[in-house]
């Protein structure tokens, strides 16, 4: 069972994201909250596998409940929730170690797959945060698209054939169980990719390699069993 909290300042967010996971079997809401500090204190006594937090929230907003979560609950995974617009939040939910992105328009099934997927331990960009993160760092003095593409293309080079392989089923929001499925590796095998993927790239987390594994255009589809999201455990 995959015990979630969810955090949102709007009542109705907050009913529409709980309606939506209480569809899945394997979901479980233990806890809700309506800002960042409460969040905070929640995911301390219940310890969940995931917190779906909302990037503005009054007081302690998202990104600060997030970097809080993960100093004090490492075991729970972060799921934000955004906005078209808010770009830099995104960035900076990114840098304080937030494992999943999602857009609040987006489809249901992305809610569930990317709440599955962090709790698997992967990261999980939806495909329209990863394409406006991209579009987003080219725009704000970070370079030009085309420059970015290629610097990410010059990075990912460096990385093994098969380090490329893993990355591109990182960056679709697949686990490390679910990638050594794919490629017919022993789990153990594909967590000592990752770890030499994230060095060689010089990012902190997986979801920053995702971001790299787009800019670079080199992520695979997930391809989830009839019936079941991209994030099956």
């Amino acid at each position: 069972m995959i015990r979630v909290l969810i955090a949102d300042d709007e009542p109705m967010i907050r009913a529409g994201v709980r309606a939506v996971l209480s569809t899945d079997p394997d979901i479980e809401i233990v806890a809700e909250a309506s800002d960042g500090r409460d969040a905070v204190e929640l995911v301390r006594r219940h310890r969940p596998a995931v917190a779906v937090l909302d990037i503005r929230m009054p007081g302690t907003n998202g990104i600060e409940a997030a970097a809080e979560i993960r100093r004090a609950v490492p075991g729970t995974g972060v799921v934000m929730l955004t906005t078209f617009g808010e770009d830099d939040y995104i960035l900076q939910a990114l840098g304080g170690g937030a494992a999943g992105f999602l857009i609040k328009s987006g489809e249901p099934e992305e809610l569930i797959a990317g709440v599955r997927a962090v709790a698997d331990g992967a990261a999980y960009l939806s495909p329209k945060v990863a394409a406006r993160v991209v579009a987003h760092l080219s725009a704000t003095g970070a370079g030009s698209l085309a420059g970015r593409r290629s610097a990410a293309r010059e990075r990912v080079g460096a990385l093994t054939a098969r380090e490329r392989d893993v990355l591109a089923f990182l960056g679709s929001g697949l686990s490390n169980g679910q990638i050594a499925r794919r490629l017919h590796l022993v789990e153990g095998t594909v967590k000592a990719h990752v770890s030499s993927i994230l060095a060689r790239l010089g990012v902190d987390n997986r979801a920053a390699a995702a971001v790299v594994a787009h800019e670079a255009g080199i992520t695979a589809p997930a391809q989830p069993p009839p019936g079941r999201p991209s994030g099956e455990r």
